[in-house]
């Protein structure tokens, strides 16, 4: 395809937004974020994604099978090429994919914003110290999938925009809205105020989530694996476990999302 831009050399100046991308997930990119692989661009190029593109980045070995992906790009996006060797030096390890992208975060709404966005019957997924980025990634794909309206994380949870959490969600990052700020209780009591019942998943639920009747407006609380949600926590909110069989109660918390989501799907009665 005649919009492909090749590369002859890594310190190319055009592509300083892939360089080191290891390095720079952990300081950050002031307001992009790294797309990686097909299943991922797939969303990135559709309709369903919420951000805008700024470049992409693929393998010249793999332009003429990526073609049809590609021209879904939107005019303006330059779209890059380069043979591994020189992909690698850019990105300072080997992608194996042969494709990335970059995305732009753009003006990002806080939690009342998003909230206020929210229909009169809504669901939202409300990860709090989820610092795992397999695990954000997990609880965004099921948040995608069983049709969450917005995600709210604490500052003490992983950012969904990184890389590998994009990468796990197949995408879900950038489909679900979501909003991460503030400290627990502050989330709780924004969502209290907005009227919707606080779920908090637990082994020691008072409440089993198949004898759940959905709220009209539900927040669905998820502590990190080990610790769980807080006591103080807990005690703000309806308590619901997921029952299972002989003395075993423990299940991975993307897992425990994707169960609990499938379940509050059904309409408010």
């Amino acid at each position: 395809m005649n919009r492909l831009i090749p590369l002859a050399s890594p310190d190319d100046p055009r592509i300083d937004a892939y360089r080191v991308i290891k390095e720079r997930d952990l300081v950050g990119r002031g307001g992009r974020f790294i797309l990686e692989g097909r299943t991922v661009l797939d969303v990135a190029l559709s309709p369903r994604n919420r951000f805008a593109l700024e470049s992409l980045l693929i393998a010249e070995s793999r332009a003429q099978a990526l073609a049809p992906l590609l021209a879904q790009a939107p005019e303006g996006v330059p779209i890059y090429t380069a043979s591994q060797a020189i992909l690698d030096g850019i990105t300072g390890f080997h992608i194996h994919r042969g494709l990335l992208g970059v995305g732009l975060r753009g003006a990002e709404p806080n939690a009342a914003e998003l909230l206020a966005r929210l229909p009169e019957e809504a669901l939202v997924v409300v990860p709090l110290g989820i610092t795992n980025h397999d695990n954000v990634g997990g609880i965004m794909r099921n948040a995608a999938a069983f049709g969450a309206d917005a995600a709210l994380f604490d500052f003490a949870s992983c950012d969904p925009l990184y890389r590998k959490a994009i990468r796990v969600s197949v995408g879900g990052s950038l489909i679900v809205p979501f909003a991460r700020e503030g400290m627990a209780h502050e989330l709780i009591d924004l969502l209290a105020a907005q009227g919707f019942e606080l779920l908090a998943l637990s082994p020691a639920g008072a409440s089993e989530l198949s004898a759940l009747a959905r709220p009209r407006r539900a927040a669905l609380l998820l502590g990190a694996e080990g610790p769980g949600l807080a006591p103080d926590i807990m005690a703000r909110t309806r308590t619901v476990r997921i029952a299972m069989r002989g003395d075993f109660d423990s299940l991975n918390v993307a897992t425990t999302s994707g169960i609990a989501l499938h379940a509050l799907m059904k309409p408010a009665p």
